[in-house]
């Protein structure tokens, strides 16, 4: 997957500014697609230059004018071709997995300190998921949102993202732990 594809994902159901986009992957897409301010606004570039993002400036009352991004045809054709291509498997790419490989050449306990860290962040992010999530539902049930609600999409990867940092929280805990008992 390209960066591309999780831009037009996070457009397909709003326009939005480059600093609106940059706020979502901090926040909502980080869960599945990490990605730097500077360079989502080249990817927004990119995408307009090849005619899948329209854009237009909105001019605002006492702050500077921003570029609103919107979704063309061609740009939902491509989002489309790409949901039906087929999926590589995930790979993990964590340097904190490589440190707990290396525990035996590691200082045991600033690695479990790391460890706990990461839990802490794991969990915090997971319970902003979770409010997330919530405002999501708008106060219909699980069940009855994912039968009625126009696009799940949100939902299904935000509750992917809040399940992953919960398990990561407790992978954390539990290696945290074992080297500690050493």
């Amino acid at each position: 997957m390209a960066l591309r594809h999780a831009v037009l994902a996070a457009l397909l159901d709003r326009d939005l500014s480059g600093y609106q986009l940059t706020k979502l992957f901090d926040l909502g897409v980080s869960s599945f697609w990490h990605a730097a301010s500077q360079q989502l606004y080249v990817e927004l570039a990119k995408l307009e230059a090849d005619g899948l993002l329209t854009g237009h400036e909105v001019v605002q009352q006492g702050r500077p004018n921003k570029r609103v991004f919107a979704l063309t045809d061609t740009g939902l054709q491509e989002l489309t071709r790409f949901t039906l291509a087929p999926t590589k498997p995930t790979s993990i790419r964590d340097d904190l997995l490589v440190k707990a490989y290396a525990a035996h050449a590691a200082d045991r306990v600033k690695l479990a300190e790391q460890l706990e860290q990461r839990a802490t962040q794991s969990q915090a992010k997971a319970e902003y998921l979770e409010e997330q999530l919530a405002k999501l539902l708008g106060g219909k049930s699980e069940a009855e949102y994912l039968r009625t609600a126009e696009n799940i999409g949100p939902y299904l990867a935000g509750t992917r993202g809040k399940m992953y940092e919960r398990e990561q929280a407790t992978w954390c805990m539990w290696a945290a732990e074992a080297l500690r008992a050493r």
